[in-house]
């Protein structure tokens, strides 16, 4: 396939938090630096060459001025965000000695919560061919419950793949039962859903990752995409079959943001394969093996090269380019 962005084939809607992470630097002191699970993926898939624009509520604040400012430099569209007077959503952020990371959000009172229904697109947006969402978004209310019924006018829309990431934060929840029964609603409403072994863990505890890949499937995805840390990942895609990918090996830095990052890869690799789009004889629906498999590594090195950095700090299209090939990788993305 041609370098550079592919012509036609639309741009990316991503929707939901844009919030401040406070990374402890050390004790006591902490550096203020763009996050928030649906920016980094919209960040991750303008970095890969994917048009990309983020449905979000961005505070005044000094904060919210730093995010909007990040967002713009990454050339991620903010022509329909909201210009919100509530706080910014900040997040402190740790990491143990394994650069695995941990958070707890000042979330009480902030932008990203307080969606408005007249604030989200009321007819298809034009040359939006998928909308991801996902994360804090779809757990908060009131505006939890105002991102779900437009996902669910999304789906009745039939324009556009749905992509969701549940990326499950236990405290914000009342416990694994009811999460579930939420999680799962929002996953029949997705054609592609990412999520993580950690997240399945406090879920279904106990459970084989396969077995949920297997039993989200079956609730109308047209895949299903477990990622398991270290080990790699596993997927199960239109044709019902399991497929595992091992991991790509790295002096990892920090694990921050990099499950955006392998959903941004995830999605720009269906981009540029042309799987997105309509979803009534979608070519999803028509997603091979093979290619499926291409796409997983190459999320996964996306993924590998962000926990090479500090913070949520995703590659370029270049980058992953340059890596692929220093590691005798081919990728949908290279293929002409």
């Amino acid at each position: 396939m041609a370098e550079g962005t592919s012509p036609g084939r639309g741009s990316v809607a991503v929707c939901g938090e844009a919030l401040v992470d406070l990374v402890e630097q050390e004790p006591g002191t902490f550096r203020a630096l763009p996050g928030g699970s649906p920016a980094n993926v919209a960040v991750g898939l303008s970095r890969l060459d994917v048009p990309a624009e983020l449905l979000a509520r961005l505070s005044a604040d000094g904060f919210g001025t730093l995010l909007r400012t990040h967002l713009e430099d990454n050339a991620v569209g903010l022509h329909r965000a909201v210009d919100a007077t509530q706080p910014t959503t900040l997040a402190v952020v740790s990491t143990d000695p394994h650069g695995v990371a941990s958070y707890d959000f000042r979330y009480e009172g902030t932008a990203d919560w307080q969606w408005q229904p007249g604030e989200l697109p009321r007819t298809p947006p034009p040359g939006v061919v998928a909308v991801h969402t996902g994360s804090l978004a779809l757990t908060v209310e009131p505006g939890a419950s105002v991102l779900t019924d437009w996902l669910r006018a999304v789906r009745d829309w039939g324009t556009a793949t749905i992509s969701l990431d549940p990326n499950i934060r236990p405290g914000f929840d009342s416990g694994p039962a009811a999460a579930l029964r939420r999680v799962e609603r929002q996953v029949a409403l997705a054609d592609v859903v990412k999520v993580s072994e950690e997240d399945l863990a406090w879920l279904l505890p106990g459970t084989d990752p396969a077995d949920v890949a297997m039993r989200w499937r079956a609730l109308g995805p047209a895949l299903v995409v477990v990622t398991l840390g270290g080990t790699g990942c596993l997927a199960v895609g239109p044709d019902d079959r399991l497929i595992r990918r091992p991991a790509v090996r790295v002096e990892v830095a920090d694990t921050v943001g990099a499950g955006d990052a392998f959903t941004a890869g995830l999605l720009a690799g269906l981009h540029r394969a042309g799987m997105l789009g309509a979803r009534d004889g979608g070519a999803l629906d028509t997603l091979r093996p093979d290619l499926l498999a291409d796409l997983l590594d190459e999320a996964g090195l996306v993924a590998a090269l962000t926990c090479e950095r500090a913070g949520a700090n995703p590659p370029t299209r270049a980058e992953v380019r340059t890596a692929a090939v220093a590691r005798e990788r081919t990728f949908v993305d290279f293929r002409r």
